[in-house]
């Protein structure tokens, strides 16, 4: 059972959230901590788009682009996803308990418990190529912060993964998931050179 305070991490102030995640307890866990860093790389490079916004941006172009970005960077939905890994590992921990819960029931928990983490890589990916596509129009100025952005959203991709895997998911799923990853780890590695 998750008190009111463990079921909404995203509202707690982020001293707060980082003592329930040192603390020796279930929730928040490796999902949550994926989910937040996600949504502090998504803010970070939303934060470049936003100053590509300059007289000379409108003319070119890139403000529209930065607009667009900035609609596709939400964090609402990273910061929800937090809530939900504990939710789901809150009910994946019955299904250690209950012996006599119906088994479609506990495929459901299971499958809930391996889509939170998923969705997150999945969605870390997906913001990932899209700053990527932006970074030749931002204001140069404030790249690097963007590619902070990139980066965040890797580490929040590979820490989900590990979240992916303790929910055993099928062998394609792995390699699926896997071939994500590398092409997160190939972006990083063309703007780290």
């Amino acid at each position: 059972y998750l008190s009111a305070t463990m079921a909404n991490f995203k509202s707690l102030p982020i001293d707060q959230f980082l003592i329930n995640l040192a603390a020796k307890q279930p929730t928040p866990g490796g999902g949550a901590a994926a989910a937040i860093g996600a949504s502090i790389g998504s803010a970070a490079a939303s934060m470049a788009a936003a100053y590509t916004q300059r007289k000379k941006d409108k003319e070119s172009g890139a403000a529209a682009k930065a607009d667009d970005l900035i609609a596709t960077l939400d964090v609402a939905p990273l910061l929800q996803a937090a809530d939900d890994d504990a939710s789901a590992y809150a009910d994946l921990q019955r299904t250690w308990k209950e012996s006599d819960m119906p088994a479609e029931e506990k495929a459901a928990i299971e499958a809930r418990a391996l889509s939170i983490p998923t969705n997150l890589l999945e969605t870390c990916h997906s913001q990932i190529l899209s700053i990527h596509g932006f970074l030749p129009h931002c204001n140069t100025n404030i790249t690097s912060d963007a590619k902070v952005g990139i980066h965040q959203l890797a580490g929040a991709a590979r820490a989900a993964y590990q979240t992916v895997l303790v929910n055993s998911p099928p062998e394609e799923e792995k390699m699926r998931l896997s071939k994500l990853l590398k092409e997160i780890r190939d972006l990083e590695d063309e703007i780290l050179s």
